[in-house]
C-alpha cells in the first residue's frame, strides 16, 4: 500500500540522508566539484508544481550513518520548520558487519515520529536489492529486513515511501557509478521523478521505461571489472573502516539553509 500525501504542494523541503540524497555521482555543471543528485532534482520539480515560491535546503554528507543523520541533520530541519521532508539514509550501517535492521528501524522511527509531530510530510525510502552486487548481496537479508520496518513505520506515521527495491530499472547496471553504490545522472534523474510521483506531482512516466538491451559481456571482460572494481572501491572501503575514518569527514551540507529556487 502506498501512502497519500497530506498535500499536493509545498513551500519548504528539506532532505536529510547521506551521498545518496548529497547526490554521488551526478556531477552539476553549474557548480564544478559539486553533486547534483535526485533531491535537488525533485525540489526543481516541486517548484514546477508550485503556485508560488519554494525553498530547499539539503542537508545530507556522505559516509553519514543513521543515527548521525538523526542526530546531526534532523535538529537542523525542525529549526527550518519545512512542510516536507526527505529522510533515506541507513545504506551505510547496513553495509557493516553485524548491522542490526531491527535497531535502525528504532532509531528511523523515532526521527520520523519528530518530524511527522511537525505536521511535515515525511518521505522514506527502501534500500535497493543487491542481489545482482557481488559481496554487497551478503547483506540482502538484512536490507530486507529493513525495508519491510520501513513500510510498516510509514504506514503507523503517514509517511510516503519511494519503493526502490521493486525498480525494475534499478537493476540495470547502466543506471549506476563505476562503484556500483552510486547512481548515474540517469539514474538520479529517474528516482527523482519516482519520488515526484510517490508525492502525487503530475511528471511523466517515461522513468519506469527499461533501457534497450544491451549484449551480454564476455566472461574476460567480467572478470577484469570485478578485479578492478574490489581494488578501486572495495579495499579502499574496508581501508576507511579500518582507520575508523569516513568519506564524509570534514565535509560539510552543501545547501544547509533553505533557499528559494526558481519556478520551472
Amino acid at each position: 500500500m502506498q501512502l497519500e500525501p497530506s498535500r499536493t504542494s509545498w513551500r519548504r523541503y528539506v532532505a536529510l540522508g547521506d551521498s545518496f540524497t548529497e547526490g554521488l555521482s551526478d556531477p552539476d555543471p553549474q557548480r564544478p566539484g559539486e553533486y547534483r543528485g535526485w533531491a535537488d532534482r525533485l525540489a526543481e520539480h516541486l517548484a514546477a508544481a508550485a503556485d508560488g515560491e519554494v525553498e530547499y535546503a539539503n542537508l545530507a554528507v556522505r559516509g553519514r550513518l543513521l543515527p548521525q543523520v538523526v542526530a546531526e541533520q534532523v535538529p537542523v530541519a525542525l529549526d527550518a520548520r519545512p512542510d516536507l521532508v526527505s529522510l533515506v539514509a541507513g545504506g551505510n550501517d547496513l553495509l557493516r558487519p553485524g548491522a542490526d535492521p531491527d535497531r535502525l528501524a528504532a532509531v528511523l522511527e523515532d526521527a520520523v515520529v519528530r518530524l511527522r509531530a511537525t505536521g511535515a510530510d515525511v518521505l522514506l525510502a527502501t534500500g535497493v536489492d543487491p542481489r545482482q552486487t557481488p559481496i554487497v548481496r551478503r547483506t540482502r537479508g538484512r536490507v530486507a529486513v529493513f525495508n519491510a520496518s520501513l513500510w510498516s513505520i510509514a504506514a503507523r506515521h503517514g509517511a510516503v515511501v519511494l519503493d526502490q527495491w521493486g525498480a525494475g530499472w534499478v537493476q540495470d547496471w547502466r543506471m549506476w557509478d563505476s562503484d556500483r553504490i552510486h547512481l548515474t545522472d540517469e539514474g538520479h534523474r529517474r528516482t527523482a521523478l519516482a519520488a515526484a510521483t510517490a508525492l502525487g506531482l503530475p511528471v511523466g512516466d517515461d522513468w519506469r521505461q527499461p533501457l534497450a538491451p544491451q549484449p551480454p559481456r564476455a566472461l574476460r571482460a567480467a572478470l577484469a571489472e570485478e578485479a578492478a572494481w574490489v581494488r578501486g572501491f572495495v579495499a579502499p572501503w574496508v581501508a576507511r573502516r579500518l582507520r575508523g575514518r569516513s568519506s564524509g569527514d570534514g565535509r560539510a551540507a552543501k545547501r544547509p539553509v533553505p533557499l528559494a529556487l526558481a519556478r520551472g
